[in-house]
């Protein structure tokens, strides 16, 4: 474990820009916004209702898959299944779309604070390294160009020096290039927020396996790409 110890009095600005500073930064500024839309979804939304809903939306979809099965063991009672399927869709898109509704307002609230925060965030990090990823961030395909973080970015048509911070990590003050694999704030906090969203969600009882989650989200998705087969 790397244990960072600066040998020189830094402001509060200086322990939050650099690492390891700037990286747990962004791990309690994660965490603190997770807790707050959690606190107001808990406030504006009937949770109860929504989990109800989205097991009659699973159970919807499981249905499909099943009636697909019939098709080939037994047409006739397919055919009879397939119409009171399909009378039900409607009914069930009504429930999805006031689920959409229902968790849009947390939102509302937090949109333009949280848009004005980070575009401040944004200018006082800009392309400096946050985190240092365990993967090359340009061998993401298409965001590579987009999280990548460095420290010889020219200022003014000048390069800096490097950062001191960096012989703490490599031995020798040096810079950091954009191959060598960290990530700036941007990339980091999305990532850190779509951990601790799934955590506090689901301790609080939020987002349950019918009701969230990245593994149903694809079976949902997988079920509604399903069609069913002429007979």
């Amino acid at each position: 474990m790397l244990i960072f110890t600066y040998t020189e009095p830094f402001d509060l600005s200086t322990l939050i820009i650099y690492p390891l500073g700037s990286t747990f930064f962004v791990i309690l500024l994660s965490l603190t916004v997770s807790l707050i839309s959690a606190f107001l979804t808990t406030k504006l939304v009937d949770t109860e209702e929504l989990n109800r809903k989205q097991l009659l939306i699973k159970k919807h979809q499981e249905e499909k898959a099943k009636i697909i099965e019939l098709a080939e063991t037994n047409p006739k009672k397919y055919k009879k299944e397939v119409i009171k399927w399909k009378r039900k869709e409607q009914f069930i898109k009504n429930i999805q779309q006031g689920i959409a509704m229902q968790r849009l307002k947390p939102t509302c609230i937090t949109f333009l604070p949280m848009i004005i925060i980070f575009g401040i965030l944004n200018l006082f990090f800009g392309r400096l390294p946050v985190a240092c990823s365990p993967m090359n961030a340009n061998d993401i395909l298409f965001l590579g160009e987009y999280i990548w973080a460095a420290t010889d970015i020219p200022i003014n048509g000048v390069v800096p020096d490097p950062p001191a911070w960096t012989a703490l990590v490599f031995g020798i003050p040096r810079h950091i290039d954009r191959w060598n694999g960290w990530i700036q704030f941007t990339a980091w906090y999305f990532l850190c927020s779509f951990t601790f969203n799934t955590l506090v969600q689901r301790l609080l009882g939020l987002q349950t396996q019918a009701t969230g989650g990245m593994e149903s989200m694809f079976k949902g998705m997988g079920a509604a790409a399903q069609e069913f087969p002429d007979v």
